[in-house]
């Protein structure tokens, strides 16, 4: 069985909360207070993050890396393309995410009002440029929730709590925020309970 070591808080977390939750089968979830780590989270992780998934003798950490494989262990549903061309492109994204939203997270985080306020105006026009994408579409790569999805789902949940409002031509974002935030797979993954068994 798959365990992944979480914080109940951390965005990259509840990436890999989602797409567990998504391929609907066992694992199980230890919640990390990530003011309080454990020591034996260095030794799985050295730079002493979560998330961590561990399956037998696997080790895994850095959210993208865990759900790729997980993805690819299990299969259905699949959340990476099937086609190799739009697979490159969806890894493509994945990393302009981490480049030109989530690098700011840490910078909100850390209380610092002008790094934060910085950040903040760099998450809401990254997130307004791509905004009208979805007055056309469901989900990022069309009508079919992806990975995409699942990487960009924690931070849309979280944007109150960050502090940034979007202008009024987002609002095609947040009404597919909402279309993600009511998939039964996202509810689990914000409510599973510090060490939950799906089973």
């Amino acid at each position: 069985m798959m365990t992944l070591y979480s914080g109940t808080t951390c965005p990259f977390s509840q990436r890999c909360r989602i797409v567990l939750f998504e391929k609907g089968m066992d694992f199980q979830i230890i919640d990390v207070d990530i003011h309080n780590k454990p020591e034996d989270l260095a030794v799985m992780n050295p730079y002493n993050k979560v998330p961590v998934l561990v399956e037998r003798d696997l080790i895994l950490h850095e959210a993208n890396i865990i759900n790729e494989y997980i993805d690819e262990r299990f299969p259905h549903p699949q959340l990476m393309p099937a086609d190799p061309v739009m697979r490159g492109r969806t890894r493509l994204f994945l990393h302009r995410f981490e480049q030109e939203l989530f690098c700011h997270v840490e910078a909100i985080e850390s209380g610092a009002p002008k790094a934060a306020e910085k950040a903040r105006t760099a998450i809401r026009d990254n997130l307004t440029q791509i905004a009208p994408l979805f007055a056309k579409q469901k989900f990022m790569l069309g009508d079919e929730f992806s990975m995409l999805d699942v990487a960009i789902a924690p931070l849309l949940w979280r944007l109150d709590h960050y502090g940034i409002v979007l202008p009024k031509q987002a609002a095609a974002l947040l009404k597919y925020g909402e279309r993600l935030f009511g998939r039964p797979a996202f509810i689990e993954a914000l409510t599973a309970s510090e060490k939950a068994m799906r089973k």
